[in-house]
């Protein structure tokens, strides 16, 4: 299967991010940004192949929180397919995935479904209200970012998704703050700290905004 993709300074050999927009966004939610947190690396933004009344998802679920289960097995393994042929081309030196919201959704399922694929991960708000099936995370580094009155992703279940990938062997930072289901600018500052320590992932400039 193939996704329409935003393709951005990519060149064999090169670090490499791949970012996932949130429900009603696009491929170029992260255009931008990618730059800041990543300066030299290739982006790559797979649009959601999913339409929910008009607005674009990765993935199609039954209401609020309750996912078609299937349709996310089958779509997850499209992507995996889909990176798999993008990593090939590339070669990246390091593949790092950023998502947010159902973005961060179908990023956490790929890191379960495919072990190895990214070298790091960035989950901004993320709802999994599942336990995955266990996989061998060990040398996986992921940020989780999160609201504490996020309406959409309750506290406990981020705090759950956290304590499902630590048993698994990842290595988990989570960054609270003290509004709802939106991105703050310390949740940008944060990533690019993270990032900046990802081995071989240049320190971008992004301060938020």
């Amino acid at each position: 299967m193939s996704y329409v993709f935003l393709e951005e300074r990519t060149r064999p050999g090169a670090d490499l991010l791949v970012s996932f927009h949130g429900t009603g966004a696009s491929e170029r939610q992260f255009a931008g940004l990618a730059a800041e947190l990543m300066p030299g690396a290739g982006h790559i933004a797979p649009r959601g192949d999913v339409s929910e009344h008009g607005a674009l998802r990765f993935f199609r679920r039954r209401a609020e929180g309750v996912y078609d289960m299937e349709d996310l097995a089958a779509r997850t393994a499209a992507m995996v397919g889909f990176l798999d042929g993008q990593k090939a081309r590339l070669s990246p030196s390091a593949m790092v995935g950023l998502g947010y919201s159902n973005g961060a959704n179908i990023l956490a399922s790929v890191l379960w479904a495919a072990p190895g694929l990214f070298d790091a991960a960035v989950l901004m708000h993320p709802l999994i209200p599942f336990r995955p099936a266990p996989a061998d995370l060990a040398g996986m580094r992921v940020l989780i970012t999160a609201g504490r009155r996020d309406p959409i992703c309750p506290a406990p279940l981020t705090e759950a998704l956290a304590g499902h990938l630590r048993e698994d062997g990842a290595s988990v930072e989570v960054l609270w703050h003290d509004g709802g289901h939106e991105v703050r600018p310390e949740e940008i500052s944060a990533v690019a700290e993270f990032l900046a320590s990802v081995p071989g992932v240049p320190q971008g400039g992004a301060t938020g905004g």
